[in-house]
């Protein structure tokens, strides 16, 4: 089976948020599940990429097709972790600075490009793919020109939507620029969507797959579907809602370097003094009796429900709790939890950076991580929280729902806390809960000890995928019997 990733980002080479987390580890884990496949990945050959670091080495160059006269590719291409991967670059590439520009409309020059010259690549390298997986709407004209190429007719195409909100731009000049059709009006797309990268890929899609189950039934709805909600409830036979992993070995209380003390599940006690630790660092007074000590590492947006955590935690003042908010976004979400701090000097630490180490400490340290989210397609924070022994209170919304099972709904299994509503009082409740567990030590032990035990690792996600390719190279019509 030759399957051929497409992404714009991916760890380690190139990552700005989930979707790099996702792309760099997936290929590899679907190539454990399936050591016989031939998988291959390619990316932009972006500025920020070095290629001595990664040892590139010249592949060869071609031309894509343009109306203003053929546009140069050239190719680089390393072996990562045993598989290839193929890095493309070109005038259109090079004139963006860094994964992303500024510039919606140089970004979609970079991207039909790429997605184009992906596929040259592979007729170059007189390898065909039997899956062409494809990721967010970057990647999504790779898609749609398969489905219009006769020389590729074999080839099934899934397209992972990773956000849909985030759908690229309505561009006929740059799809008549580099010779693609627009979608057509039988697929059920709206006006607006037939020349738009993202919906255009999910009709021409073999399958389309979302990063979580719920995620996969929310966007059918008009409150996540976007606009697109009628097309993709005629798609529905086709949409899957497949679970992303967490690369475990990266994220582990046992190994982690980043931490003071590294732990277990087995050694649980350990982590009172990573909590003292964080405390230290941060310049929160260390309390004279135990007390719950809350975590926030977001980006801080509003989709991310960050705006709730300030007013929440002013209306449960009356409780002894300590909070270490971590990340950047929107200023007025900075500003929000400068103010926060301002008002509980002693109990609220703002850290307005990105800062990886200290993320690992405080979903080491923390007591229970806030994840807020109005929306959130799968999440990996939560993960991340309960595989280092911290109940999230998190939004049930998406990922976040499959993935975190209620002390109330589920007690047995229990390892978090949900709240159904996108509000303060939802938020400050699901709060005054967790407080509340958190003053039976052996309890809230046993809650520690079940998150840490689940299993997050991208085998499950792996033998989904496969399974998936699979059904579709028997027969793509087959697809719809694949379990949501």
């Amino acid at each position: 089976m030759n399957i051929l990733f497409l992404a714009a980002e991916a760890a380690p080479f190139a990552k700005v948020g989930g979707l790099g987390d996702v792309v760099g580890a997936l290929p590899w884990a679907l190539k454990q599940a399936h050591p016989e496949a031939d998988i291959r990945l390619v990316l932009p050959f972006h500025t920020t990429v070095d290629a001595a670091r990664w040892g590139l080495q010249s592949a060869g160059a071609f031309t894509v097709a343009h109306r203003n006269g053929p546009l140069r590719a050239e190719v680089y291409e390393t072996t990562h972790r045993g598989l290839p991967v193929y890095f493309i670059n070109g005038a259109p590439i090079a004139a963006v600075p860094g994964v992303y520009s500024r510039d919606p409309r140089a970004d979609e020059v970079k991207y039909a490009f790429f997605s184009l010259a992906a596929l040259a690549l592979t007729r170059m390298l007189a390898w065909p793919p039997d899956i062409l997986h494809a990721h967010d709407w970057h990647t999504a004209l790779a898609v749609h020109a398969v489905a219009h190429s006769q020389a590729q007719a074999a080839t099934r195409t899934v397209l992972t939507v990773h956000n849909l909100p985030y759908m690229g731009a309505p561009s006929p000049l740059l799809l008549e620029a580099f010779g693609l059709p627009p979608a057509s009006r039988a697929t059920g797309l709206p006006q607006w969507a037939l020349t738009t990268p993202l919906p255009m890929g999910m009709a021409a899609a073999h399958a389309i797959t979302t990063v979580s189950p719920t995620y996969a039934r929310e966007i059918l709805t008009p409150a996540f579907g976007h606009g697109l909600e009628g097309f993709l409830q005629r798609r529905r036979d086709r949409l899957f809602g497949i679970l992303n992993g967490l690369d475990t070995d990266l994220w582990n209380p046992a190994t982690d370097p980043a931490l003071d003390v590294r732990y277990s599940a087995a050694t649980l006690s350990l982590r009172e003094r990573n909590a003292a630790a964080l405390r230290a660092e941060v310049g929160l007074p260390q309390p004279s009796a135990r007390q719950p000590l809350i975590g926030l590492v977001s980006r801080l947006t509003e989709q991310k429900g960050v705006d709730l955590v300030p007013a929440a935690l002013r209306l449960l003042a009356d409780y002894p709790w300590q909070a270490v908010l971590l990340g950047t976004g929107e200023p007025g979400l900075e500003e929000a939890l400068r103010s926060l701090e301002a008002a509980f000097p002693g109990r609220v630490r703002a850290v307005l950076r990105y800062d990886d180490a200290l993320a690992r400490r405080i979903y080491a340290g923390a007591d229970m991580l806030l994840v807020p989210s109005r929306y959130e397609p799968c999440g990996l924070a939560q993960m991340i929280a309960m595989r280092y022994g911290t109940p999230p209170v998190a939004r049930e919304t998406g990922g976040l729902a499959d993935t975190v099972d209620d002390v109330d709904l589920r007690p047995r299994h229990s390892t978090g806390f949900l709240f159904p509503e996108a509000s303060v009082p939802s938020l400050a409740f699901a709060l005054r809960r967790a407080f509340a567990l958190f003053g039976h030590r052996r309890r809230w032990q046993a809650l520690q000890r079940r998150g840490m035990a689940k299993d997050f690792s991208w085998h499950k996600s792996a033998k989904a995928y496969l399974e998936l390719y699979r059904r579709l190279l028997r027969d793509p019509s087959q697809a719809k019997s694949f379990p949501p």
